[in-house]
């Protein structure tokens, strides 16, 4: 399997946990896979051209849950490569019009728009959200050696929307027009890090900072390869099991520095605790990073009624 495979798999898995970030998912996936079809009878219908089943099946779900009814279906692409994709076909009635005009997809007349109100991107949540739907629906990632990442859109409007919500999480994207679409793209392995663990894309962000830093260290020093070897996957596996607490845990509802340093790490999985001690405001010292990483995989382990209970320090 490719890495954009692997990618999308992982993306895939990850279901939004409130609604403005379903809205917010499915409307990327539209904006970035969907083309629509005008039927006799002014009939409105829009396919979704996706590249993995996963993300299908994932779409298909997104739908069901807002009562919106689908029909998956293959079909053989005219290329050399012959690959199996995907379409989901979507008959819009008056439910998924209406769906869809609040993911802000449709008009309030019903047509068609290139990009959302501000409001489905307004919240971080829901920034994540729609970069992932981004990712699934036409996102494409190359690596981890010359790593490319790049995130389609019909349009140059498009392509703007997608280097903005991802600027307003702290990742800079580039975008370019080509022939037949735009894209938002970058090829610094630090920002696709970044930008994949915005969208929730952890182990896939890890395996890139990984090969990264282990390139760099073979490079550098050869005679401590090993030594600097089991230092990262140390540091990788805290990071994991620091994640994988996270993600147990409602940031909303956890005492302000503790969600401080939660989102630090989700936004940048490979950084050490010194950096993650660095980026808060005010900086702190690297035992009290430490140590509010040691709280919240404590919350992480208790029953979900004493979780988000308030502590006195941290």
């Amino acid at each position: 399997m490719s890495l954009s495979d692997d990618l999308r798999d992982e993306l895939a898995a990850i279901a939004p946990r409130r609604r403005c970030c379903s809205l917010a998912e499915l409307s990327a996936l539209f904006h970035s896979a969907g083309t629509w079809r005008l039927h006799g009878h002014g009939e409105l219908a829009v396919h979704l051209d996706l590249a993995s089943p996963s993300t299908a099946r994932r779409a298909y779900t997104l739908l069901r849950g807002f009562g919106v009814e689908s029909e998956i279906r293959t079909y053989r692409r005219q290329a050399f490569d012959r690959a199996t994709r995907y379409q989901l076909h979507v008959d819009v009635d008056p439910r998924a019009a209406e769906v869809l005009r609040e993911a802000g997809v449709l008009s309030a007349r019903g047509a068609p728009i290139e990009r959302p109100p501000k409001h489905v991107v307004g919240r971080s949540c829901c920034r994540g959200a729609y970069l992932r739907g981004a990712l699934l629906g036409g996102g494409s990632l190359s690596g981890p050696r010359a790593a490319h990442l790049e995130l389609r859109a019909a349009g140059p409007d498009g392509a703007r929307l997608l280097a903005d919500v991802a600027a307003r999480e702290g990742v800079p994207l580039r975008t370019l027009q080509r022939r037949a679409h735009a894209v938002a793209y970058t090829k610094a392995v630090e920002t696709i890090a970044d930008l994949l663990a915005v969208a929730g894309a952890s182990e896939t962000a890890l395996r890139l900072d990984e090969h990264g830093v282990l390139a760099t260290t073979r490079a550098g020093a050869n005679r401590l390869a090993n030594a600097d070897e089991a230092n990262v996957k140390r540091a990788v596996q805290a990071a994991r099991e620091q994640l994988a607490a996270i993600e147990q845990l409602d940031l909303d509802r956890l005492p302000t520095k503790l969600r401080e340093i939660a989102k630090l790490r989700k936004r940048h999985p490979s950084l050490s605790l010194t950096e993650l001690a660095a980026k808060c405001r005010p900086p702190i010292t690297k035992a009290a990073a430490h140590h509010r990483m040691a709280v919240l995989k404590q919350r992480a382990e208790m029953p979900d009624s004493l979780r988000h209970r308030p502590v006195t320090r941290v």
